[in-house]
């Protein structure tokens, strides 16, 4: 299966098999009446009817079987323009409609993100494109938000902070909200009001273009910032990562802004096996099931979803040709990239290449994901104290000792040395060197080495492998470089009030010799603090 285009037997390459074409006489596999207009596998012929009635049901079914999005709760569906993220919100959109059989019962927002300015687009053709989009915003009678991604140079470092979440609750606490809500429903109905599931009479919010509260579009100096930073990364790899890194940033930051705790995406089938793949090979392997997975807790009060991953892009596409729904093309960075590219590029040819000669490639690297288990790694903390990369949010995998994966690690000591005094905090005392010698032990090391040094060290594995095709890291994003240098204070004054601490073994201690507790430790720390001043106790 590894040797895709390869003839197993050592001769010619073999030909993919013909696509089996449903005959006059063939008929729908569902209803076994109406003629069947599209296979979607081997002997699986569906008409029209029975197709829709399928492809509606998968994605219901998705939802009802994970039971995360509450009765009320704010959504905010992340649109591209692309097939996916269309018939997604398509989906969404007629599962809120009156006529719907098991209607949906969230409140959707939806947004788009410009990333022209990463592809090289005139302002020209970066407004011809959104005026494309924006009629197709409008007609969902959804709120929706057009964001640029040069905005990423405005947020602030909170949205690197993972925030507290709520419990999901259980099975009950859903089921409790779902008859809450229907008897809120069946009130208002008796009352002669409208719904906000029936959506009649509904005064539709108006519609954000600028929801980081920013006065008018981008500024030339955030493009120029944006086209910097990409124009600097040397492989397409690393470019495709941290536009996604990037991408994602903004949309939570947004999603925050707004009060939505749940955020959709439209990552299909096929799109994710080609990602389970990908972060295989880019070093991503202990995150595959926040990666991959329906849910992604990992920005703590805002949730990623994937309801579009039962459906591979056949389906998609066969969808969205008969039954109209409206999407836009856009160019992406590996646009008319050749083949070996970037990885994602390679994975993806190979992927594909692999289901056209056995079409269960896809299906069966897909049930793979599903058997993942978000668990975290032995000896490291997770949650919102725990310890998180500074770009993708996961927790971090690097094992500090392992000189193979810790870059920068030798200088990491002389960073937490030099920021603290660079922000008004007391200098850290040199052994045996006078103030004057420890300002210059402290400030010969070249500050643009251990800045990156800091970035460095709070990466995971994945993370830091990209960030060695960036030359250097001053081009990224200000609210990433203030964020790392503020965990790198927060370490440094960690480290220095740590032997003032009482922990749980001090205590221990204290209660079997009989001291009274709460006086070892402080006279421990106030006598080694005096044999280093030269005063005695």
């Amino acid at each position: 299966m590894c040797q895709a285009g390869e003839d197993y037997a050592g001769s010619a390459q073999r030909e993919p098999p013909p696509v089996p074409r449903p005959s006059r006489e063939q008929k729908c596999v569902k209803c076994a009446e109406g003629l069947p207009v599209v296979v979607i596998r081997a002997g699986d012929a569906f008409c029209r009817s029975c197709f829709k009635a399928f492809y509606v049901h998968k994605f219901r079914a998705m939802l009802g079987k994970n039971r995360l999005i509450f009765p009320g709760e704010k959504v905010l569906l992340a649109w591209s323009g692309g097939p996916s993220s269309s018939s997604m919100v398509w989906q969404v959109l007629e599962g809120l409609s009156q006529d719907s059989a098991k209607r949906l019962r969230f409140v959707p927002g939806v947004i788009y993100v410009d990333e022209g300015a990463v592809y090289g687009q005139s302002l020209k053709d970066r407004e011809k494109t959104l005026a494309e989009v924006k009629p197709i915003l409008q007609s969902t009678g959804f709120p929706w938000h057009v964001v640029a991604l040069e905005e990423v140079f405005s947020l602030p470092p909170s949205v690197l902070c993972c925030a507290s979440q709520e419990s999901a609750g259980t099975e009950e606490a859903y089921k409790t909200a779902v008859d809450s809500f229907l008897q809120q429903q069946h009130v208002l109905e008796v009352k002669g009001y409208a719904t906000p599931a029936q959506g009649e009479d509904q005064p539709h919010p108006p519609h954000s273009q600028e929801p980081l509260g920013m006065a008018g579009s981008p500024t030339a100096a955030q493009t120029e910032a944006l086209s910097r930073l990409f124009s600097s990364i040397r492989t397409l790899t690393a470019k495709e990562e941290l536009l996604q890194t990037l991408r994602t940033h903004l949309i939570v930051h947004v999603a925050r802004t707004h009060g939505y705790c749940k955020v959709m995406t439209g990552e299909s089938c096929t799109r994710l096996a080609i990602k389970l793949m990908t972060n295989l090979a880019l070093g991503r392997g202990a995150f595959l099931a926040w990666d991959t997975g329906f849910s992604d807790e990992r920005h703590g009060d805002v949730v990623l979803v994937r309801p579009m991953r039962d459906y591979t892009l056949k389906e998609v596409a066969f969808y969205n040709h008969l039954f109209g729904v409206p999407s836009v093309f856009t160019p992406a960075i590996d646009t008319k990239a050749p083949e070996k590219a970037s990885i994602h590029r390679l994975m993806e040819a190979f992927i594909l290449r692999l289901q056209t000669l056995f079409p269960s490639t896809v299906s069966t690297v897909y049930r793979t994901s599903e058997k993942l288990v978000k668990a975290p790694r032995d000896g490291c903390a997770t949650g919102p104290s725990g310890p998180n990369c500074l770009l993708c949010m996961c927790t971090l995998d690097i094992d500090t000792a392992d000189s193979a994966t810790a870059f920068g690690a030798q200088s990491s000591s002389h960073l937490s040395q030099m920021l603290p005094a660079e922000a008004g905090m007391p200098t850290p005392p040199c052994c045996g060197a006078g103030e004057g010698q420890a300002q210059s032990c402290h400030r010969g090391v070249s500050r643009r080495g251990d800045v990156q040094a800091c970035i460095i060290e709070q990466l995971c594995y994945g993370c830091r492998v990209n960030m060695k095709d960036l030359p250097s890291l001053d081009p990224l994003p200000p609210y990433v470089l203030a964020e790392a240098q503020l965990r790198s204070q927060r370490a440094w004054v960690s480290r220095e009030i740590q032997e003032y601490l009482i922990t749980d073994d001090d205590e221990e201690e204290e209660e079997e010799s009989g001291a009274e507790p709460g006086h070892t430790q402080p006279c421990k720390a106030i006598k080694q603090e005096g044999e280093n001043t030269g005063i005695g106790l």
